[in-house]
């Protein structure tokens, strides 16, 4: 028995069952009733988590991220604690890593931490099959699941995210506007975001009337931090195919072709213009400092925690909350 299993038999929504177990003076007697008498009779106990039934709730969220080291997910993680701690909760953090054995294992220890609630941050945790998703599923029967720059529709999965394939349309259709039509783009991650970024580049380029754009999108699959390696990366590009425009999926990428650049001998943004994504600390961090999109990572991870907060008070919560992002122009860019 699940909390759906015991809403369904008692004609009642999810919300008010979990108003039931927490004890919520919100509820009609009757209905109360209605929902004790099928937990009674079927012997539900409420989940490993420890909340209602008499039990107290611990006030600890469990977050799981995929590297500590990207910058993303690292400042996603201190907002994330930050909102959490002034609301009078405590978190558990583990760093799971990309293997999806070892995410599914980490998802069940926290669990067995006796967890309000489980935070998963980054796109990287979904994936694009069933099967993939299976863990969290089974998870969120006895806890509410968020998800931080990720969508999942399945009963108690709550996603906060940015919009970034009308973000990076936005931003894509900006350079070209600006008359800049020979763009490379530069992406690492297959993930639910950068599969949106590459659509949202793909249809401004479509829009723009470039047909060439396929053969000008290039996935490097090293360490986005290694700056070196990634221009080194972008000058063999450069053999291939000429462009006068970087657009990239993270602040790192579009960095290392700012790299590039200066070994080249090309000036930014008069001979090449880059546009990077996250808004990160390596925006000023270079010369010119980075034009780069906003995704408004505060603004999730505060909605993400209110809606959590409202879950957890048998609240009816929006299931998703969609942000647009915001190019921020610097010296990378003329337009």
């Amino acid at each position: 028995m699940t909390i759906y299993d015991i809403s369904k038999k008692a004609g009642v929504s999810i919300a008010t069952v979990s108003r039931v177990l927490n004890g919520s003076d919100k509820v009609r007697p009757s209905t109360r009733k209605k929902v004790m008498d099928i937990i009674e009779k079927y012997d539900y106990t409420p989940n490993a988590y420890a909340r209602g039934m008499g039990l107290q709730s611990l006030r600890t969220i469990g977050i799981l991220c995929a590297d500590s080291s990207d910058l993303f997910l690292a400042k996603a993680v201190y907002y994330l604690q930050q909102e959490l701690q002034a609301s009078g909760y405590e978190s558990l953090l583990c760093c799971t890593g990309y293997n999806p054995d070892i995410k599914r294992n980490y998802l069940h220890l926290i669990l067995s931490k006796k967890v309000d609630g489980i935070i998963l941050v980054g796109s990287n945790f979904i994936g694009t099959s069933e099967e993939e998703n299976q863990y969290i599923k089974d998870v969120s029967a006895q806890i509410p699941i968020m998800l931080l720059n990720a969508s999942f529709d399945y009963p108690n999965v709550y996603s906060t995210l940015c919009d970034d394939h009308g973000t990076m349309y936005e931003a894509a259709s900006a350079m070209v506007t600006a008359g800049i039509r020979d763009i490379l783009y530069l992406y690492n991650s297959r993930s639910y975001s950068g599969c949106k970024k590459l659509s949202g580049f793909r249809a401004a380029m479509e829009a723009g009337g470039i047909t060439d754009h396929e053969k000008r999108i290039f996935f490097y699959d090293g360490d986005p931090q290694q700056l070196d390696a990634v221009a080194d990366f972008v000058e063999r590009a450069a053999e291939k195919i000429s462009f006068h425009g970087v657009i990239a999926s993270d602040d790192s990428l579009a960095i290392g072709a700012v790299k590039y650049a200066g070994r080249a001998g090309l000036k930014v943004p008069e001979d090449l213009s880059v546009i990077g994504y996250n808004n990160s600390m390596l925006t000023t961090c270079c010369t010119p400092e980075l034009t780069s999109v906003d995704n408004r990572l505060e603004t999730q991870t505060h909605q993400l925690v209110q809606t959590l907060l409202g879950v957890l008070s048998g609240e009816e919560m929006p299931k998703q909350s969609v942000f647009s992002g915001k190019l921020i122009k610097r010296g990378t860019t003329l337009f």
